[in-house]
């Protein structure tokens, strides 16, 4: 860096919610101050971002969406968060999710936003809502209930949203956020 001259301020991309500064210095070589080190990930040119999973809940979303091992996958997991204290996030490459997927993934974890991304924009993000029922996402855990058959359908009533609490229609037992088993 040439003498008297302010070092260059560049801004990255970070997983934390703090912007990490990074000075060049004359060599043209990036240094990062340790107290601002942040990781950097490379951007989606098309795909969907999974924000503010829950923690520890990245990989059962893969599993319940299908995604196979060829996909290409970015997965961060027990990250900080100023709004959850840890998230997971995932972003999944050249694939946009359905509707029924995105519920599937706001019954696992309803904090989720989702950020439908195309050459490199963002060109939708939301959180979904949670319905009042939820029918054929879900299966019962009741070994006595009618929805063992696989001719019926499940169907559930949400009793509350936050933290989920869901009620089966055919035999009323209650299912709490970590019980939910997807159909």
């Amino acid at each position: 860096m040439a003498p008297g001259s302010a070092p260059k301020r560049v801004l990255t991309a970070a997983a934390n919610p703090a912007p990490a500064l990074q000075s060049a210095g004359a060599s043209g070589a990036t240094e990062v101050k340790p107290d601002s080190a942040k990781m950097q990930v490379s951007a989606l040119r098309s795909g969907t971002v999974i924000d503010h999973l829950g923690p520890a809940t990245s990989f059962k979303a893969l599993k319940i969406l299908g995604v196979g091992a060829d996909a290409t996958v970015l997965i961060g997991v027990n990250l900080d968060s100023s709004k959850l204290r840890k998230k997971d996030i995932l972003k999944i490459e050249g694939r946009e999710l359905t509707d029924a997927e995105m519920n599937k993934v706001a019954l696992l974890s309803p904090q989720a936003t989702f950020s439908l991304i195309r050459d490199f924009k963002v060109v939708r993000k939301f959180r979904p809502t949670l319905p009042d029922q939820v029918e054929g996402l879900i299966r019962c855990l009741n070994p006595a209930c009618i929805t063992q058959d696989p001719r019926v359908t499940g169907r559930f009533h949400v009793v509350t949203k936050a933290p989920l609490k869901l009620r089966c229609h055919f035999c009323e037992r209650s299912l709490h956020e970590n019980e939910i088993e997807f159909a």
